[in-house]
């Protein structure tokens, strides 16, 4: 996800929960507004038992990954749902020459072992790989015991001029987290900084998937289908709100995804200019046979917060208008429109907080329209300036557009709006003066409406204002020699709430407000390496930012050596070896032995100690 760039992927719980990320002055959460798509097929899970827009990458691996093709803004009409701050599509490769062997062994009992390869018969081509990985970690508590098995098998073949491919992927894990934990508790020397306050965090996941691509002569789409589980078990406040059995939580997902969507190309040949249509259908059904938050003790279940059964089913129809004006310039128009439809089932009842939730059920519809356009004028080959705008949005939980009933106060709540706009403008240019060098600069800003958003940490629905972000942008690419390539990425933003609330300040909990990253890779004929510095700046915990994180930095590099059929590796991370933070949060919890009320403090989870891993890989 970091070849986005601009884009931090962090981490506050265990290695099989979804990545934290941070991106154009967003804390993303799991994805509530970055799109990613696999092979044609969404990562972004809605209405999902942890977070909306739950984005889970874990069921990739990475040297099968052919390409990463990345946007940013809401200006893009063939993009849709959690797109408002930029999307990627991750293509997976489509054919090996030969087959790899590949294995890893780290500090901390970290083992991968990894066979991928592929076979061409005619215009048939057959690529499988198959990944197991386990680790302990550096934590002084717990061993992470991570169970990760990856399997892939892809098939591609033509028919003329049409191309076809199909795509199993199989995904599971089961995992101990190192949750975030409270700055006071290292203070005082009840735990290490490595340490842990709940020993029963963490979780066990699957994917399953099943997709198949075309593309023919102006005409291109994908179908799929899709299985997916998660419990999740976690523990943030401690015993704030029960000292006898403390705070842990369960929360599960369990569904099945099924959609599709096709596009097609046309060629306009006007009086005045070639107009380029493009247009497409997208469709897809989350048939979520459950969804729930329950109060739990040791991985046990004690009761029932919310639990639900949800059908969400969502259609788009979308078109862009290619238009050169003249020689040098060219505009693009385009046009979508979303329709959503929300089914919610309370399978509840009675919750263990003793209110009857059964009037939370129902059903929802909306429907919304976002115009886009661009502007763009190519002076030379060398240079290239453009001026964009757009409207886009992201939908809300299915159980926020039904709720009546809050399960934990049980009191009378707002339902969220289904679809929250979106609304960007960019300008920028892109130079390219030779070969060796590329320079992107853009500015740009980003309107979020005032909106009620779902939470399922808690069941219910919390409050949000409008908010306005502003940026800017500089990424350079530099390629001395073939061998030699330095990049340079620096992001800037300002993020903050528009309006006032009484009692609340304007700064955006999360948001940080500079993002850097520097990397240098040398290939050779026989060595190579690679160093990687990433830094993204310090973020306000709270609306008045009087609670404020440090800033996080982090080096990496890699080091090897390759022969016609072997390669050797070695990986360090956190070079330098630094004590900073993955994430940091402000706000109440109890430790045991403290007073009902608990402490207001900040809670952080460590970035991984400096760290060694040895890699060897056969080819044949």
């Amino acid at each position: 996800m970091e070849a986005v760039p601009g884009m931090i992927a962090t981490q506050h719980s265990g290695n099989g929960k979804a990545n934290q990320y941070f991106f154009r002055g967003f804390n993303l959460d799991h994805g509530t507004d970055f799109r990613t798509e696999v092979n044609g097929m969404p990562v972004n899970l809605p209405s999902h038992g942890h977070g909306q827009g739950y984005t889970d990458v874990n069921f990739l691996i990475p040297e099968v990954i052919d390409t990463v093709e990345y946007r940013k803004g809401p200006y893009y009409a063939s993009v849709g749902d959690f797109s408002s701050a930029g999307s990627v599509d991750i293509s997976t490769r489509r054919s090996f020459s030969r087959q790899h062997v590949k294995v890893t062994g780290g500090e901390h009992d970290y083992y991968r072992g990894l066979v991928y390869g592929g076979k061409r018969s005619g215009d048939h081509k057959l690529v499988y790989a198959v990944e197991g990985q386990t680790f302990n970690g550096p934590w002084r508590d717990i061993n992470e015991d991570v169970e990760k098995v990856n399997v892939l098998l892809g098939h591609e073949w033509h028919q003329g001029e049409s191309h076809y491919a199909t795509t199993l992927m199989v995904y599971d894990n089961k995992w101990n987290s190192a949750d975030q934990i409270a700055n006071r508790a290292v203070r005082s020397g009840q735990i290490s900084r490595l340490g842990s306050l709940d020993e029963d965090a963490g979780g066990e996941s699957h994917r399953y998937s099943l997709s198949f691509q075309w593309d023919k002569p102006g005409q291109r789409g994908s179908v799929y289908a899709i299985d997916y589980g998660l419990n999740l078990w976690s523990n943030f406040t401690y015993f704030l709100d029960d000292p006898v059995n403390g705070d842990e939580f369960e929360q599960i997902d369990d569904r099945a995804v099924v959609g599709g969507d096709v596009e097609y190309d046309y060629q306009w040949l006007t009086a005045f200019a070639p107009l380029t249509l493009h247009w497409g259908l997208e469709w897809r059904h989350d048939q979520i046979r459950d969804v729930g938050l329950f109060k739990s003790a040791d991985r046990n279940r004690l009761g029932v917060v919310r639990r639900d059964r949800v059908a969400q089913t969502s259609a788009a129809l979308f078109g862009s208008v290619v238009y050169p004006f003249a020689e040098k310039w060219r505009a693009t128009l385009g046009m979508r429109y979303d329709h959503y439809y929300f089914d919610v089932r309370d399978r509840a009842g009675v919750n263990v907080n003793g209110f009857d939730l059964s009037a939370n059920g129902g059903n929802a519809h909306d429907g919304i329209t976002s115009p886009k356009f661009s502007l763009a004028w190519l002076p030379n080959e060398k240079a290239e300036y453009y001026l964009s705008a757009g409207y886009s949005f992201h939908s809300n939980d299915a159980r926020g557009t039904t709720i009546e009933i809050d399960p934990v106060a049980g009191t009378p709540v707002d339902q969220v709006d289904p679809l929250v706009r979106s609304r960007g403008e960019e300008l920028g240019a892109r130079f390219y003066p030779n070969d060796q060098w590329q320079v992107t600069l853009a500015a740009w800003q980003l309107r979020l409406a005032s909106e009620l958003l779902f939470v399922g940490d808690a069941g219910n629905t919390e409050a949000n204002r409008r908010s306005l972000r502003r940026g800017a942008e500089m990424n350079v690419v530099y390629r001395p020699t073939r061998s030699w390539e330095f990049d340079v990425e620096l992001a800037t933003t300002r993020a903050r709430f528009q309006g006032d609330e009484p009692g609340e300040g304007r700064f955006i909990e999360g948001a940080p407000d500079r993002v850097m990253a520097f990397g240098a890779h040398y290939r050779g004929q026989r060595w190579f390496a690679g160093y990687r510095l990433r830094h993204f700046g310090p973020r306000p915990l709270d609306s008045f930012s009087d609670q404020e994180s440090s800033s996080t930095t982090i080096q990496n590099i890699k080091l090897g050596m390759q022969w016609p059929r072997w390669e050797v590796a070695l990986e360090v991370l956190n070079l330098a070896d630094v004590e900073h933070n993955d994430i940091d949060y402000f706000y109440a919890s109890r430790l045991a032995g403290e007073p009902a009320g608990g402490v207001e403090d900040r809670h952080f989870h460590p970035i991984l100690p400096r760290t060694w891993r040895l890699s060897v890989e056969h080819q044949f």
